[in-house]
Order: C-alpha cells, then structure tokens, then sequence
C-alpha cells in the first residue's frame, strides 16, 4: 500500500521558512516524479514544484521560483520543500503527489496522494 506521509506544516510569520518532508512507503520511489501541490482555503489545488526520479530535474510554479526549493533523498524514500520568504498568500495545504511519468514534472495529474499538511503565514 502506497504511502507518502507530509509533515512540517505550521504557522508562521511573513519573510519566515519552513521546510516541508514527505515520507513515501509502499513505493519504488526512485522510480517516481515527486511533486508538491497547494490548495488554499476557497481555491482549486495548485501545482508548486516537481522533481524528477534522479532529482537532476525539478520545475516551479512562477510564484515560487526564487523562493522555494524541491529536493529528494532517494536512500531515505523522502522528498522536501524548503520554503523561504514566505508570503500570506503562501497560505495554503500542502499535498506531496507520486507519479510514474516523468511528464508529471509538468503538473497533474498524479498517480498517489498524501493528505497534506497545513501552512499559514500570518502578517
């Protein structure tokens, strides 16, 4: 059974970071696009970043370039999102997302989902 387990979320200020981990079981996940997907509160879910399986490609949304960062860690079955200069409008839930398909680095859609977890930047 897939698995891919967010953690990291929480509250903070504007200008602050966070650093988002998304655990994956139940996968070949060297195999596997990651991906990090936002919906904020009254919105549709928004692509924000993807990495290839061997992490030497990875493609951001244009509200996050220069401020976010994907990254894996194949050995450790784990995908990250550092996330700096964070805005309010960064406020959103956070989904790590699984698919075969290297085109997945492009946007949905996506084989696996987690459930997410919380951000929220306060002004």
């Amino acid at each position: 059974q897939v698995q891919l387990v967010e953690s990291g979320g929480g509250l903070v200020q504007v200008g602050d970071s966070l650093r988002l981990s998304c655990a994956a079981s139940g996968l070949s996940f060297s195999g596997f696009t990651m991906a990090w997907i936002r919906q904020a509160p009254g919105s549709e879910r928004e692509f924000v970043a993807a990495i290839g399986r061997s992490g030497g490609s990875t493609n951001y949304a244009d509200s996050v370039k220069g401020r976010f960062t994907i990254s894996r860690d194949n050995a450790k079955n784990a995908v990250y999102l550092q996330m700096n200069s964070l805005k309010p409008e960064d406020t959103a839930v956070y989904y790590c997302a699984a698919d075969r398909k290297f085109a997945a680095i492009y946007g949905p859609p996506y084989d696996y989902w987690g459930r997410g977890t919380q951000v929220t930047v306060s002004s």
